[in-house]
């Protein structure tokens, strides 16, 4: 993502250190966009949808789920009404619900592409989480049909829109670190037996696709440019039994046009706080955590200016509401979202190249 000043001035205007301040809409304030939530796991029950409660210009109208009992308990707590609770099988007839005007797409990775172009078929706009999806090929069917049904494609990107990876790309954007040299960025965890996740089908590959991908994505957004060249790495360490599908740990390098280069990390065997560290000529900045819900803490020491030390107090869902809302005013004003389809598509790219060079495909 190439973000000019003037756009990084905008976007950290809409966030502070305690956390989002969407703006007043202002052709007709009183307007909220309605979602529907499709798959109710962690990430949408524990973080989406409340961060939706706390929002400013968004609402929970609908709920997707295979799990009819479930729905019901989690559309009485957000008032959604018993005829906009769906199944996979039937979400299509949300096309006749108008009181959804969007959907958040929180379901297994293998999922994503089927669920989209669904979804926008039946007319919603769709807020898709990360991975984007399995493969180059679904991710360029899902910016397709979301274009051929003129509905608005986001890609859950939270660092795009959170305070501190903002003010960590103004201060890169202004040159206050010189040219950068060099990235280092990594995150990883223990991935229990028996998830999802460690299903080459279901998550398309290992930690790379999970976690990963936030250290891909933030190389891009640092620099501001994209790789022209890409090497890797990966193992398995720990035989027993997790990694029959897919990898355990894959580092990589990448080079970018103006001769920066990157080397991350990422696994499920250990745990490896999220961070990337930035070396300029002119000094450098760490971030860690740099990716978690809360919690983020920046640092620099660049010459001959005084120290940065911001520790954000913002807590989860305070990237969620950010989120929500940044894609409602995106489709109550007909703007494009900061990270639409094709930032998806370009991280799908590099993440298939990172499996080719490293062996796994």
């Amino acid at each position: 993502m190439n973000l000019t000043r003037r756009e990084l001035g905008r976007l950290a205007a809409a966030g502070t250190m305690l956390g989002y301040a969407p703006r007043a809409i202002a052709s007709g304030e009183e307007r909220k966009i309605g979602y529907a939530v499709i798959g109710l796991g962690v990430i949408s029950m524990e973080h989406f949808m409340p961060g939706v409660k706390m929002s400013q210009h968004s609402r929970i109208t609908g709920i997707v789920s295979g799990h009819r009992d479930k729905a019901e308990r989690i559309a009485a707590q957000y008032g959604v009404p018993s005829g906009s609770i769906y199944s996979y099988e039937d979400c299509d007839r949300m096309a006749d619900n108008k009181d959804i005007d969007a959907v958040y797409v929180a379901l297994p990775n293998n999922m994503h592409a089927e669920y989209t172009i669904r979804s926008a078929k039946a007319g919603k706009h769709v807020l898709c989480e990360k991975p984007m999806a399995t493969s180059v090929a679904d991710c360029e069917a899902m910016i397709a049909a979301c274009r051929n049904a003129d509905r608005k494609l986001m890609i859950a990107y939270r660092c795009h829109l959170e305070p501190t990876n903002l003010h960590a790309m103004q201060i890169l954007r202004e040159g206050k670190l010189g040219k950068i040299q060099a990235i280092e960025s990594s995150f990883g965890f223990h991935a229990a037996p028996g998830q999802w996740r460690l299903s080459r089908t279901m998550a398309g590959g290992g930690p790379l696709m999970d976690v990963g991908i936030y250290s891909l994505n933030a190389c891009r957004y640092l620099t501001g440019e994209e790789p022209v060249s890409v090497e890797a790495y990966s193992s398995v360490v720990d035989k027993d039994g997790r990694f029959a599908e897919v990898e355990e740990n894959v580092s990589w390098t990448m080079e970018f046009p103006s001769g920066a280069v990157a080397s991350c990390s990422t696994t499920y065997g250990a745990p490896m706080m999220g961070f990337f560290k930035v070396h300029g000529a002119m000094g450098e900045m760490y971030a860690e955590p740099a990716f978690n819900y809360d919690g983020m803490h920046l640092r620099a020491e660049i010459y001959g200016q005084p120290p940065i030390d911001e520790l954000n107090p913002a807590r989860d869902p305070y990237q969620f509401v950010a989120e929500a809302d940044h894609f409602a005013e995106c489709v109550l004003e007909n703007r494009e979202p900061v990270t639409p389809g094709e930032e998806g598509l370009r991280d799908m790219k590099l993440i298939a190249e990172i499996y080719r060079t490293s062996g796994i495909r």
